[in-house]
């Protein structure tokens, strides 16, 4: 089976151990960044299958009818929003996708990131580095922690752990969501905003982990941007679409909030320096971090690479569009 891997941007498919138990399959692996459905063609051409890295690149009609030869596709986590499916059956392309193998999930990477971004913003970390560099010493003052009000949108997996630890530094934490999340917040002892409005109007830090998806989208409007402080800074290291098209680059210009930390864009990857948040100067960006750690790829390509595996020995699994297991190629 000829299979290939596209956006693996730090080459680290060929270092885990799934890796290795595709001995004997056509393996091609790319790893440049590009946003032009046109280059995913010229990458898939005449493979059989493709492993999808998270949900890097988006899987469109147009690019599914250019792929004549595709067969199979495996998403390594359970999202496929960015895959259309309904393309994906008509022309016979099995979608198989769900969490990493080996029992683990990732959920603390993100979470760690999150308290690196929010660290490095309240202390302008990135900022003093530069300028110790260039030959100068310290001109910023920092923010604690301790005594600040930590807000978390959505009380999941990577959302209690960063409430967690807002609470071990001190910090009186704030919960917000749906009935279930709002729920689980409480029965670990956290406390539950009396509403929205108040919920984002008094976040010192104010982090958002919301899935990704048709539900989220725009969830985050301009509207609960400008009830926050002038001082608060917004962290957003789940989805950039769940904020309203544009609204954060324009709250950011009025001032409130008056800073952001984000890990996440709106069309990804980002390349050239293309996106207005990166000339923000009360702006920290990261370039999708947030699972990009040793031991969180491991997990994620071995689901991955046992989903291929299930399919070339005509046994899948995880299958997303099952319909397509009836049809034959157009």
């Amino acid at each position: 089976m000829k299979i290939a891997v596209i956006h693996d941007y730090a080459d680290v498919f060929r270092t885990t151990r799934a890796y290795q138990r595709l001995a004997g399959h056509d393996v091609v692996v790319h790893t440049d960044a590009y946003t032009e459905p046109a280059r995913v063609v010229e990458q898939v051409a005449g493979c059989e299958a493709v492993l999808l890295t998270q949900q890097r690149v988006p899987v469109t009609r147009q690019i599914v009818e250019r792929l004549p030869d595709l067969r199979f596709i495996s998403q390594t986590s359970a999202n496929v929003y960015h895959v259309d499916l309904a393309a994906c059956t008509e022309h016979g392309v099995v979608v198989s996708a769900g969490r990493g193998g080996g029992g683990r999930t990732p959920y603390s990477t993100t979470a760690e990131l999150t308290w690196g971004l929010i660290i490095a913003s309240l202390r302008h970390l990135p900022f003093e580095v530069e300028r110790l560099k260039q030959g100068h010493w310290h001109s910023t003052v920092g923010t604690r922690l301790e005594g600040q009000t930590l807000g978390i949108y959505a009380f999941g997996h990577i959302g209690a752990a960063v409430a967690r630890v807002g609470r071990a530094f001190g910090m009186r934490v704030v919960c917000w969501g749906r009935e279930g999340s709002t729920a689980r917040a409480r029965a670990e002892g956290f406390e539950v905003a009396a509403g929205r409005e108040m919920f984002f109007a008094d976040a010192d830090v104010l982090s958002l982990h919301l899935p990704g998806g048709r539900e989220t989208r725009g969830i985050v409007t301009a509207g609960d941007l400008a009830r926050m402080k002038p001082t608060a800074l917004l962290v957003n290291t789940s989805r950039a679409p769940i904020i309203e098209e544009g609204a954060l680059v324009a709250a950011l210009a009025k001032g409130r909030p008056g800073f952001a930390a984000v890990d996440v864009f709106e069309t990804e990857p980002v390349v050239g320096a293309a996106h207005p948040l990166l000339k923000m100067p009360n702006a920290l960006c990261t370039p999708h971090l947030g699972y990009a750690e040793k031991e969180g790829y491991e997990g994620i390509y071995a689901g991955g690479v046992e989903r291929l595996l299930a399919w070339a020995a005509g046994k899948p699994i995880d299958v997303i569009n099952p319909e397509a297991l009836e049809r034959t190629k157009r």
